[in-house]
């Protein structure tokens, strides 16, 4: 009898349970096709579903009698409807959503990583787990296209541009010196760790008025928000050691980070091809304050340190190097009644460098150089199709340069570049938005002024694509060694960029192609002695960029190739040729695949040969491989190997020898270990 009634009872359950269940079903569209991902759910509840291929949805509720639906879609308006029990499927319209000029970001050629203008793609733990980055940002940098590898120094080199025309900011304010001093022929490393920013938007061309004194491309970098935690967390490898932290207090927080790097361990581990004297070591700090004086303004400050040494043997010769940099940021930004923002910022560098046998036997090489750089700016929404921003910056800069060997050479010079730019966004039409600024430049060397139009359009035919236009002029000043040995007065270097682009986005897969050119004037070209601004050139090109995440689960994979054709006379060229740093075609392979607490990953390099000497470099292939361990939420073991395949790379060749890298591959262990935080490796995440 137990038995009987237990089973009566169940089924008196499914039959009430089937009873109460509803089902909700339909088609969601866009009044001609239909709408893949569309989110549908009762409201209240955890009911609904995501719509297939097709637009279709099905699911069952608890609702006995009616029920109201929501509908959500990236790109379109939410909308709710009205569900009775009983009713057939449902045919519910999206309709796209109408932007507004706040929302809008008009850009050029810009990759985004992080939050930069609001866009999340790649955080900063995605460049360490990159296979060929070492943790290092620049050296991520290089996987995308328009970039050259340039092995002997490791900079930034876009598209048939030299590394001094790529300038990076931090929080819209400009770095004097942002790489880190190397033995020669040794990559450098950019100075600031990939934690230290939410967001970097690397611009590789046609960028707005706003930024100035850069002929090829920008990275600006924006730190990231006041914590709301304390955090404490150490780190060590086999080259460098790290502590930091961050204290909350009412009123904001501060944060604080030293490392110290010394690859004298290393080196008698894994022998290179120098003979060292003192091993490399360098000791940096890095300190933080924000806090947010009211509800609508952020005030953030930063100061950097380091101090690099090192000693070796090379061409006969014992060179020994110093270098001490300082760089202080300060800005503050908000917003104010009457749709208006604002920013100011102060930033400040100063660079000491000493080197003994710089290029002899015996010489001495002494170089100072500071900047200071002021800007402010005010933006204001003045209607739903239109947004104009006016500002004004100023640099002020100084440089000393002085050589001894059996004469004297020296040079000292201060100049100010005080500048007015203006940008107005417009929303043409549906779809399309422009942005037209200018920017006029005053240069105390040449005693000139610069008018610098620029135009920016950005316009999706569809849903899933971007076409993008830019064009605009550029000037910077010549390097301080070139500034010492310039005819006086000196007029900065002009630069036009033309850029077109198409990219095609849809869940996850991106791919991109671009096209440009660029045109030279007023380079530096050694004449007699001294340098004048009679240099020319001009180069050419596309690139390729596809990321694609649904090969398979938990696999990243991204391809960039590069073609470039650049021809420039300039510095000691005698006549217009290829720059020795150029590579016609540069194509990389990256791939990034989770196993559990495990990723992986591996990337492949190729480069085609470069002119030097007369001669043409054989082709530049790396394979590289990173394995990073999530031991814990607080623990993050990672170890990376360069060059696996252990290929002698030739870069360049001087007096006909070969120029390489110290070392065919490189090794890097590290534990970064968090001892007051439950995020991985959160010590440098001011």
């Amino acid at each position: 009898m137990k038995r009987n009634m237990l089973i009566l009872l169940l089924l008196l359950s499914c039959h009430c349970l089937g009873y109460a269940q509803q089902l909700v079903s339909g088609t969601v569209t866009d009044g001609r096709h239909p709408i893949a991902g569309a989110n549908v759910f009762v409201k209240g509840t955890t009911d609904g579903c995501l719509t297939d291929s097709l637009g279709h949805f099905s699911f069952s509720t608890l609702k006995a009698d009616s029920a109201q639906l929501m509908v959500t879609c990236i790109g379109y308006d939410n909308t709710e409807r009205d569900w009775q029990k009983g009713q057939g499927p449902l045919d519910i319209r999206l309709y796209e959503r109408t932007t507004t000029i706040d929302e809008v970001v008009v850009t050029g050629s810009t990759f985004q990583f992080g939050q930069a203008n609001g866009l999340k793609q790649l955080g900063a733990l995605d460049v360490v787990l990159d296979g060929g980055s070492c943790g290092d940002i620049v050296a991520a940098l290089q996987s995308l296209p328009g970039t050259q590898k340039v092995g002997e120094d490791g900079k930034l080199y876009v598209r048939g541009g030299s590394s001094e025309e790529c300038q990076t900011y931090i929080n819209g304010m400009h770095v004097l010196q942002p790489y880190s001093t190397t033995a020669p022929n040794s990559p450098s490393r950019g100075r600031f760790s990939p934690f230290l920013f939410k967001g970097i938007a690397f611009s590789l061309g046609g960028y707005d008025a706003e930024y100035g004194q850069a002929l090829s491309s920008v990275l600006p970098m924006e730190t990231t928000d006041a914590s709301v935690s304390d955090k404490l967390g150490v780190s060590a490898s086999l080259i460098d050691w790290n502590i930091g932290g961050t204290k909350t207090t009412r009123q904001g927080c501060w944060s604080m980070n030293a490392t110290y790097m010394d690859l004298g361990l290393y080196s008698r581990l894994f022998p290179d091809r120098w003979t060292w004297h003192k091993p490399y070591r360098q000791l940096s700090f890095e300190t933080q304050w924000k806090t947010q004086p009211t509800p609508s303004s952020v005030w953030k400050s930063y100061l950097g340190f380091d101090r690099t040494t090192l000693s070796l043997n090379t061409d006969g010769r014992t060179l020994s190097l110093e270098e001490n940099n300082l760089y202080l940021n300060s800005v503050a930004k908000g917003s104010a009644k009457g749709h208006i923002t604002w920013f100011a910022g102060l930033a400040g560098g100063m660079v000491w460098q000493d080197i003994s046998d710089a290029l002899l036997h015996g010489d001495r090489y002494c170089h100072r150089t500071g900047e200071l750089h002021v800007k402010t700016k005010a933006s204001k929404t003045l209607s739903t199709w239109m947004k104009g921003t006016i500002g004004m910056e100023s640099f002020f800069r100084y440089q000393w340069l002085d050589y001894r060997l059996h004469d004297r050479l020296h040079s000292s010079k201060s100049y100010l570049l005080p500048a007015l730019f203006a940008m107005t966004q417009y929303k043409l039409f549906k779809g399309c938005f422009a942005e037209a600024s200018l920017r006029a430049e005053y240069s105390s060397l040449s005693r000139h002024c610069t008018l610098l139009p620029r135009l920016l359009l950005n316009y999706n035919p569809a849903r899933h694509w971007l076409l993008s236009l830019s064009a605009g002029s550029y000037t910077q000043e010549p390097a301080d060694t070139i500034l010492a040995r310039s005819l006086a007065p000196s007029r900065s270097s002009l630069a036009h960029h033309y850029i077109a682009g198409l990219q095609y986005s849809h869940g996850n897969t991106l791919v991109r192609i671009e096209s440009y050119y660029k045109r030279y004037s007023r380079l530096p070209l050694l004449h007699q002695g001294r340098y004048t601004a009679d240099g020319y050139g001009a180069s050419r090109g596309f690139d390729l960029f596809i990321d694609d995440r649904s090969l398979m689960p938990n696999l990243t994979t991204m391809l960039s190739y590069s073609y470039n054709d650049s021809h420039r006379r300039y510095l000691n060229d005698l006549t217009e040729q290829q720059p020795p740093y150029v590579s016609r075609h540069n194509l990389r392979l990256a791939l990034k695949y989770g196993i559990g607490i495990f990723s992986l990953g591996l990337t492949e390099s190729f480069a085609s040969g470069r002119k030097s000497e007369r001669r043409t470099t054989p082709y530049y292939n790396s394979l590289d491989a990173s394995v990073t361990c999530l031991a814990s939420k607080r623990v993050i073991v990672y170890a990376s190997l360069s060059n696996l395949l252990g290929r002698k790379n030739i870069y360049g060749y001087r007096g006909g020898k070969p120029i390489t890298n110290g070392s065919d591959r490189f090794l890097y262990i590290g534990i970064f270990v968090s001892l007051k935080s439950n995020k991985a490796y959160d010590i440098a995440n001011f």
